[in-house]
């Protein structure tokens, strides 16, 4: 996915397809058998409580006191931690590769903000460890495959609590944090009112210094999100309780969004947040994105013109879209014309039936789609026990409607 301009002036991405890189699964292999997973377990254990009791020393005790460079870089991300109100932090062993008295470690980190996730954040790390004296000692520490930095690794991290958010940023002014949480707080009852389902009702917003460093959390490269505004971080699945979501924003991007722009950017990825579980492998990219905009356009009095200019353009130049949006449009690197097309028609999708069929309906129809074990035949069945009707009248009406909407 990549970044497209609006009407509204914003750019962004909607993150319902992020979630592998950044919340990895526990790799869930055994440890080592010769005692040292056991070992290796106690000084993740002494690590970890170290971090919930604000412990600096007991932190650092277990990282190998001739590791001069990483006790200086574990003491900053320490102090960096400081603000954060945690309720739970814990390490998670997988494989154990041992060379004698080295050793290397696959582990994934949990933790938990106090009063805003219901579930744990979860980030794959790689350590590297010796033995001195019977006991483990970190001797490295890096994100593991496909995982990113973490917030606290880029700076000290400041904390502004709103009344449904909070603003985790580095190396930003406290003014303009407030001013994230601000639009992350009406984002929430703006979600609420059109999505009558359980979610925790916060959202956690992470304002990084620059591009980079937002790219430096998405493990990916910084020109993919240049012209994005905000992603949302998150695993689609359902399968169990979904896990705790981060907004991220993008500084640079974000700043020259106009009111209305900042708004529709960050209600749409509120969106995706209380969505989250009810949003599977089933969900097509058109109905996930176009939900997310239609509630974040529903009461902005924004007109389909100003929304959707791309596929406007299309429509009066005679190439009306023969059929909805596929995912493949969606993606990174691919042509911007095509992806901006490919959300305004999901929004326009999403919009059309919440008028044929009431927004209630709208959101019925998102759950029965998310609710099938996979993606052929989810969209039909739920169209017929939803919506009464099946994907080839309902493609005629949409088109129909951009005619209408747009030429």
């Amino acid at each position: 996915m990549a970044g497209r301009r609006r009407g509204t002036g914003r750019r962004r991405l909607a993150g319902c397809a992020l979630a592998v890189a950044v919340l990895m699964s526990s790799c869930g292999a055994p440890p080592a058998q010769d005692g040292a997973g056991r070992d290796i377990r106690r000084t993740l254990d002494r690590r970890a409580s170290a971090v919930l009791h604000h412990d600096a020393s007991g932190y650092l005790a277990v990282v190998d006191p001739r590791a001069k460079a990483l006790r200086t870089e574990q003491r900053e991300e320490f102090e960096n931690l400081a603000g954060l109100p945690l309720r739970s932090w814990t390490y998670r062993l997988g494989q154990v590769h041992r060379q004698g008295a080295e050793a290397t470690a696959e582990i994934e980190l949990r933790y938990r903000i106090d009063g805003y996730d219901s579930a744990p954040v979860r980030a794959a790390r790689t350590l590297r460890l010796a033995e001195h004296g019977g006991r483990w000692y970190l001797t490295a520490d890096s994100p593991g495959k496909g995982a990113g930095q973490q917030l606290w690794q880029q700076g000290r991290v400041a904390v502004v609590r709103g009344r449904h958010s909070l603003v985790l940023g580095v190396g930003r002014q406290s003014r303009i944090l407030r001013a994230v949480a601000a639009v992350a707080d009406a984002s929430v009852p703006a979600v609420d009112s059109s999505w009558h389902g359980t979610w925790a009702g916060r959202v956690v917003v992470l304002v990084p210094s620059s591009l980079n460093s937002m790219a430096a959390l998405l493990d990916s490269p910084a020109a993919s999100y240049r012209d994005i505004a905000a992603v949302t971080t998150g695993e689609a699945g359902g399968a169990g309780a979904a896990p705790a979501d981060r907004v991220i924003v993008n500084p640079a991007a974000y700043a020259v969004l106009s009111e209305l722009g900042k708004q529709v950017v960050i209600t749409h990825e509120t969106t995706h947040v209380a969505t989250r579980s009810q949003t599977s492998q089933a969900t097509p990219l058109w109905l996930s994105e176009g939900f997310a905009d239609w509630v974040a356009y529903r009461d902005t009095g924004t007109g389909a013109p100003d929304a959707a200019p791309e596929l406007q353009r299309a429509v009066r130049g005679g190439a009306l879209p023969a059929a909805l949006p596929a995912d493949a449009d969606f993606g990174f690197g691919g042509d911007a014309g095509t992806l901006a097309r490919a959300y305004e028609g999901g929004w326009l999708a999403c919009r059309l039936i919440a008028r044929e069929w009431g927004g209630q309906r709208l959101a019925d129809f998102y759950r029965a789609v998310g609710a099938h074990q996979r993606r052929d035949g989810a969209v039909e069945a739920a169209m017929n026990s939803v919506l009464g009707t099946t994907p080839e009248d309902f493609t005629a009406r949409w088109r129909e409607y951009l005619r209408a909407q747009l030429g």
